[in-house]
């Protein structure tokens, strides 16, 4: 624990102007940046201004902790080795290198796929096989057994923990990612620690340098006035925003479990030890840090606490920290809600926040779209994300659940479509419990009150695959309705994002329930340990882990080669000709494609508005009238136009 100045109040923090969002222009690489010493000086004299504005402003002009902050930022630099400051210089000189069309994600746990993290580097061949070259690690800091959240309670953030190896195991196998043009992504938990922290150990006995770092309050009356403000996170499972501590007769605060104590980012000397931590993991090589819970880091009485303006303040200090120090490392902001609250998040082109936000709405809108057979919604959203110059991950499934953060309100004017009940139906059908739904999923944070859930279940159960038995038909349907989201989620801008099994087609894990540690956590359903018995059918062309794998293999060779691709490519949306079918267009010079996606079981003959025809690129179908493409249930075609 640093030594540092006491905490000052919490105050108001400047609030940047807003920019109207603009055009990325490419530009000519500036030439390569020195390594040396004066790389660091001239990364910070480019920043320190703004920086130091930034930081006096929030933290009442503290300038002792601002000048430990950069001499802070100074001493990462110096411990950060000779291979990683050789690839800064490559990527400073190449800002958009991460905008490349042929990345493409894989998001696993460790101990699910390979035991140990000596496990997932003797698996790095079978990644390479998946054409996977950005590999997300799930949390694996040290965290209490039965008291992590699934790794979100991090007690220690310069540990790994032990069943999985060791730090220096992390750094050996980001080591082999980079000799592999590998990027390596980790989580680092911003908003809270575990109670087994040191810090939060020391407030219990007493510590007031200590208790500063977190919310303490001597009775209720405070967190009661916070509590009518603020919404709860888990309303069900963890109620509530604070947790009286029985042992030294205080009440603190706990957003999201009560073994998760709010960190109070009011306190700089918080921001200062957190951000060398996140330094610290970038120094053993991890190449992108996910924010996770970015929006929550800030608390203000009388507030949601959520969004507040002193987060991008926050979020804009950090990036400037990464600029200066490894202008190499990405920061990925997890932010879970609405696009309107999203975007502001990326900052502006010229103080830029974060470089990458998960595309969040359009996986939801994705799995509402399969439910509805109506594409209204997503070509709706899609309008918006399209002209955006920004980069998103895209992904169908996650480690977490899928919440339904739709736009009501446009699905009430269009379609008469009720909150509540379109949820219900949307849980409904995904669970099975509709009449003809193939789906099988599982209900997490189930509040009947409200009417609201969220879904849990992999990709290939809620595609139908766990249902479909050996039927013929029905086992065909469901791979090419996994197939097809799988084209949608590739045909967007960004960089796609595969769940670890989705490529094989791995079903809901059932036996969690069989677990006393699990089974309170449906997210369990689809977080099973990877089955390798059948990723060893993935080059069997008869069963469905080959046609997934071998599909989506195709898939991924045909997105990092064509044109179209190509992250400059122009992309739109049209109409079809038909309410299933989406249609999405890219185009880069005179060489265009179009992307057609059927929603719906059934036949359905769509297209576009063009003259002549074109070539399919997937299954190599040529049609000589674009406006006219049959396309089979739950189908799709990547038309190559003449």
């Amino acid at each position: 624990m640093t030594k540092q100045k006491k905490a000052a109040p919490a105050g108001k923090a400047a609030k940047k102007k807003a920019s109207p969002v603009r055009k990325r222009v490419p530009s000519a690489p500036p030439p390569p940046a020195e390594t040396g010493e004066n790389a660091f000086d001239r990364r910070l004299e480019r920043h320190y201004d703004e920086l130091r504005w930034l930081y006096c402003e929030l933290y009442h002009n503290d300038t002792q902790a601002f000048d430990y902050f950069v001499g802070m930022l100074r001493r990462c630099w110096e411990d950060r080795k000779a291979a990683l400051r050789e690839q800064d210089a490559v990527r400073e000189a190449s800002p958009d290198w991460y905008r490349r069309q042929d990345l493409l994600g894989m998001m696993l746990y460790v101990k699910s796929f390979a035991g140990t993290l000596k496990g997932v580097e003797e698996k790095l061949p079978y990644l390479q096989e998946c054409a996977v070259n950005y590999l997300h690690l799930m949390p694996l800091l040290q965290s209490p057994r039965g008291r992590s959240d699934g790794g979100y309670a991090v007690s220690d953030f310069r540990r790994v923990q032990r069943e999985l190896g060791t730090m220096e195991d992390l750094e050996h196998l980001a080591d082999a990612c980079r000799d592999r043009d590998m990027c390596l992504c980790l989580d680092f938990v911003m908003n809270h620690t575990s109670e087994d922290h040191e810090w939060a150990k020391k407030a219990r006995i007493g510590d007031e340098e200590c208790r500063n770092r977190y919310f303490f309050y001597n009775s209720w009356d405070i967190p009661r006035e916070f509590e009518k403000t603020v919404p709860q996170v888990f309303p069900t499972t963890a109620p509530g925003s604070f947790t009286w501590l029985e042992d030294c007769g205080r009440v603190v605060m706990t957003n999201f479990y009560p073994y998760q104590w709010d960190l109070n980012y009011a306190n700089p000397v918080v921001f200062n030890d957190m951000t060398e931590n996140l330094l610290f993991l970038a120094n053993r090589g991890i190449d992108v840090i996910r924010l996770d819970a970015i929006p929550y880091i800030w608390k203000e009485l009388g507030t949601t606490c959520r969004n507040l303006p002193q987060v991008h303040t926050l979020s804009r200090m950090l990036r400037m920290a990464v600029e200066i120090v490894c202008p190499g490392v990405l920061l990925l902001g997890e932010v879970v809600m609405e696009p309107v609250k999203v975007v502001p998040y990326f900052g502006t082109l010229e103080k830029p926040e974060c470089h990458m936000l998960y595309n969040v709405t359009t996986m939801a809108t994705t799995w509402h779209t399969l439910a509805t057979g109506d594409v209204s919604l997503l070509r709706r959203q899609m309008e918006s994300v399209c002209a955006l110059p920004f980069t998103f991950l895209n992904y169908l499934r996650c480690h977490d659940d899928i919440g339904w953060g739709l736009d009501y309100p446009w699905l009430e004017r269009t379609f008469q479509m009720s909150e509540t009940a379109h949820k219900r139906y949307l849980n409904d059908y995904f669970t099975g419990k509709w009449p003809g739904s193939a789906s099988r999923g599982e209900l997490y944070n189930d509040d009947p009150r409200l009417g609201d859930a969220r879904l849990c279940g992999t990709t290939a159960s809620l595609c139908g695959l766990e249902t479909a038995g050996d039927d013929p038909v029905r086992l065909e349907r469901a791979v090419s309705c996994d197939l097809t989201l799988h084209a949608w989620m590739l045909s967007q801008s960004g960089i796609p994002v595969i769940y670890s099994g989705d490529e094989v087609g791995q079903l809901n894990d059932w036996t969690y329930l069989d677990d006393p540690e699990k089974s309170p956590d449906s997210r369990f359903l689809h977080r099973g340990a990877f089955r390798w018995d059948l990723a060893e059918l993935r080059k069997d062309p008869d069963a469905y882990q080959g046609k997934l794998f071998q599909g989506l293999r195709r898939l991924t060779a045909i997105r990092a080669q064509e044109p179209c691709f190509d992250s400059r490519a122009t992309v739109w949306v049209e109409d079809s000709g038909s309410p299933h079918v989406l249609a999405l267009c890219r185009r880069l010079g005179e060489r265009e494609l179009v992307c057609l996606f059927n929603f719906s079981g059934q036949f359905v003959t769509a297209g576009v508005d063009r003259p002549g025809g074109g070539q399919e690129l997937m299954y190599g179908v040529r049609w000589e009238q674009l406006r006219r493409v049959e396309l089979y249930p739950y189908g799709f075609a990547w038309l190559l136009r003449d």
